[in-house]
């Protein structure tokens, strides 16, 4: 069964580069004591992820903030450095924090993840959107399969 608004986040630990090495980040690190968004999506590089759902949380990184958001989030089930290499791409910054989901566990015990082995890319995340206040999911947009609209950021920014 898939997380809802209202639920608290699972325990899970996360992976952000810090200089050249990945650092094991806690769920309860990220979100804890904060008011985040945090965005999914199926693979770093990939063409929606890469040229409008992750450039759309940059540009309105600022607009966030303004409504009382600490931080921005952005998940995918890549590792670490790949997580890394593509906010260096995209020329991400301080704005959205990158973190790798190698393995897929947070993305399984949200109960969002779907099966894209017909692509090649293994068990990936479903394409979302969620603001977390101290853990808790106060709202969630969750896209239709090859949807993007409810998680992009300009929604979520309305949202809040």
């Amino acid at each position: 069964m898939a997380i809802q608004e209202g639920d608290k986040l699972p325990a899970a630990t996360l992976h952000v580069m810090r200089g050249k090495m990945p650092a094991a980040v806690t769920v309860d690190e990220l979100f804890g004591g904060k008011k985040v968004v945090m965005f999914a999506v199926p693979g770093a590089f990939t063409p929606m992820c890469s040229q409008q759902h992750l450039p759309g949380f940059v540009t309105q990184a600022a607009a966030l903030k303004g409504k009382g958001v600490d931080s921005i989030v952005c998940v995918s089930v890549n590792d670490a450095f790949v997580m890394g290499a593509w906010g260096d791409e995209r020329s991400v910054g301080d704005a959205v924090v990158m973190a790798g989901d190698g393995n897929g566990d947070f993305t399984r015990a949200l109960g969002l993840e779907f099966d894209a082995t017909g692509f090649g890319l293994g068990t990936r995340s479903q394409r979302y959107a969620m603001v977390v206040e101290d853990g808790t999911v106060t709202k969630l947009a969750v896209e239709a399969p090859g949807a993007f609209e409810v998680s992009k950021a300009e929604a979520i920014l309305d949202a809040l």
